[in-house]
């Protein structure tokens, strides 16, 4: 079976081989949208919604406190940008850093923060993985805090809306800091990389990433009417494609639900000149186009080490 040939200007991406898409209803776990849900791929930094994920829990559980200071050390003061940039010794709140790791995605901040609660980074990792395999997210795997490079750090697009659905549901009270189109540290105002915050209506949240090993990624989730959708890009070939790819996902989603309540039958993949079902050809095709492509990329390739947010 072939795809329908989409008209000029269409936004689909599903062709490009590092492509990973997920759309599903956070309230009632409805799959709209999948193309390769259970692919492996790299997260980039997507990886710090489990970050904070984890600091949002021991913050609901009285075990961290917003006011709490936490202390850049060494190792954390050496990661890749983007960062803070914060000197060895210097001290942030845990509120602080919280805001420039949603926004900045502060890589130097996110160690520091893991550090701080788990003692080190691999301990803090092996609890985000423990966590993680918990929740459902049986596909991946967390070696740093941050998703800088690394091929042992995995995930899925189907995971990566599990935990957003997740981060969702369990902590409303401190999910607002994904919305922010800004971050006041200091005096400084520290940009959100998430520019659909300001672009598509009803979209708070959640996280960007990229890394050339991974491509462009996000989790987005946007509201309207009641209704709360969650679409997941990972592997976007720049970031104009996955944003508007994103952009088209929750459009389209929000659209066939609308017509399905009129009595329509139609699906998403429809409506983005997609067929509805792979056969197990086109399936193996795109599988193994996507593995190669990700193999090309391990880390231990000089493509696979320009970190990025």
């Amino acid at each position: 079976m072939g795809l329908v040939a989409a008209p000029s200007g269409a936004k689909s991406l599903y062709s490009v081989p590092k492509y990973a898409a997920f759309v599903v209803n956070a309230d009632s776990g409805e799959i709209l949208y999948a193309r390769q849900p259970d692919a492996p791929r790299y997260p980039a930094s997507i990886t710090k919604v489990m970050t904070l994920y984890l600091a949002f829990d021991a913050l609901a559980k009285g075990r961290l406190t917003q006011n709490d200071l936490i202390t850049i050390s060494a190792h954390a003061a050496s990661q890749a940008p983007s960062k803070l940039g914060l000197k060895v010794g210097a001290t942030i709140s845990v509120r602080d850093a919280i805001g420039v790791i949603a926004t900045r995605s502060a890589n130097d901040i996110a160690v520091a923060l893991a550090e701080h609660i788990g003692g080190s980074e691999d301990a803090y990792c092996a609890m985000m993985t423990a966590r993680a395999h918990a929740m459902g997210m049986r596909n991946s795997t967390f070696v740093n805090a941050t998703g800088l490079p690394d091929k042992r750090q995995l995930t899925t697009a189907r995971d990566i809306a599990t935990l957003s659905r997740a981060v969702i549901k369990d902590f409303p009270q401190f999910y607002g800091v994904f919305s922010k189109v800004a971050y006041d540290y200091e005096g400084q105002e520290i940009g959100n990389h998430n520019h659909l915050l300001s672009t598509l209506p009803g979209v708070d949240g959640i996280k960007t990433g990229f890394t050339n090993a991974a491509g462009f990624t996000l989790a987005a989730s946007a509201a309207h009417d009641g209704v709360r959708l969650i679409a997941v890009v990972l592997g976007g070939p720049n970031r104009m494609a996955r944003d508007g790819n994103v952009t088209d996902l929750l459009d389209t989603s929000f659209d066939v639900l609308t017509r399905r309540s009129r009595g329509e039958t139609t699906t998403v993949a429809q409506n983005l000149f997609e067929i509805d079902d792979l056969s197990d050809g086109v399936l193996e095709r795109l599988t193994e186009q996507g593995s190669g492509d990700d193999n090309s990329l391990a880390v231990g390739s000089p493509q696979a080490h320009a970190p990025r947010r």
